[in-house]
């Protein structure tokens, strides 16, 4: 795999390759020294033409865990905002010796362009593009999902029970049920979940108000359904993935998707009324930031079901083992010379 530019891209091998490969960084990091020499001489590259405080920190503290130089390239303040374009900044970084540029561009297609241009030789790490796709996003949420709801711990449905590192180790995630709600047309992060849960194995249904459900979604390998009450009903999800209500997008667009925010959350919110409705193993998942009031309530962001910080913290992880399948190949030779180490 040179690069990582869309979860349709894919296969369950890659996927599951992935989500094992995150499962052992995540073990490294519970020590007291978190770093590991895996990349060092690399030089990884946040390239990021929009403003994001999540993903590029959690690519950045990634990156330097596996001891890579890392450099972060924001578009306001540089060359880009007096007009250069993105062949001319990617040639400055070819020659710069970048073995990994991390892109996201507010236009869909940018990283695959970078990729297949022949720019630059270093790998491409789609970080977000438009409205298009954000692949390790729904890795690390895949990720969280296999800890908590599958093997022993989703046939147990114990709420109470604690993900373990590695947990699910090398399965996938056949038979569980996701509800994926909010506002899918903008989402970027329900796209690659769509492809990356289907591929795994999962049942998603998306929800949302019909003007939030994009034109052509028929053909996407999900149910989709207008109202939250009854799937919440009916099909009794083991995850629930509300979505940020992109309301600068809607702006931008003139506005006029659902008729008011109160509206909206009466309709398509989770409130406390249906937080106790779900079934006592089911978990809560927001790809943040939040609007709390408008697609999540208070009780539900901060509730013990909620997973979300933990998303958080496994994204580290995932970024981890996606630098390091893309630039250094098998975890294994690592794994057995940290134990050497420690005997």
């Amino acid at each position: 795999m040179k690069h990582l530019l869309s979860t349709k891209d894919l296969s369950r091998a890659d996927a599951i390759r992935i989500l094992d490969t995150a499962a052992q960084m995540a073990a490294t990091q519970s020590r007291e020294i978190k770093k590991l020499p895996t990349l060092r001489g690399r030089t990884v590259v946040n390239l990021f033409f929009e403003d994001s405080t999540r993903t590029r920190i959690s690519f950045e503290t990634a990156a330097k865990r596996l001891s890579a130089d890392v450099i972060n390239f924001s578009a306001k303040g540089s060359s880009v905002s007096k007009g250069e374009s993105l062949k001319d900044t990617a040639l400055t970084l070819q020659a710069m010796g970048a073995d990994a540029v991390v892109i996201r561009h507010q236009s869909s297609g940018a990283p695959h362009t970078l990729a297949a241009s022949g720019w630059v030789d270093s790998s491409v790490i789609n970080a977000g593009d438009g409205m298009h796709q954000h692949p390790t996003q729904a890795l690390l949420d895949a990720y969280t999902l296999r800890r908590h709801l599958s093997g022993e711990r989703r046939d147990a449905r114990d709420p109470a029970a604690q993900p373990l590192p590695g947990a699910g180790i090398g399965g996938d995630l056949a038979g569980l049920k996701v509800a994926i709600v909010g506002d899918v047309l903008h989402s970027r992060v329900a796209r690659s979940n769509v492809h990356l849960l289907h591929t795994l194995g999962a049942e998603v249904t998306l929800v949302a108000p019909p003007t939030l459900v994009p034109v052509g979604v028929d053909a996407w390998p999900c149910q989709v359904s207008y109202n939250l009450d009854e799937v919440l009903t009916d099909l009794q999800p083991d995850a629930v993935m509300m979505l940020r209500v992109q309301r600068e997008r809607m702006s931008s667009a003139g506005g006029g998707f659902f008729p008011s925010p109160l509206e909206y959350t009466r309709n398509y919110g989770l409130d406390p009324r249906r937080l106790a409705r779900l079934s006592d193993h089911t978990i809560v998942m927001h790809p943040g930031p939040m609007n709390r009031g408008l697609e999540i309530s208070a009780e539900a962001a901060d509730s013990p079901r909620a997973v979300i910080v933990e998303q958080v913290a496994n994204g580290v992880a995932v970024r981890m083992a996606v630098l390091y399948l893309l630039l250094a190949g098998d975890m294994s030779n690592e794994v057995s010379s940290q134990k050497a180490g420690q005997s």
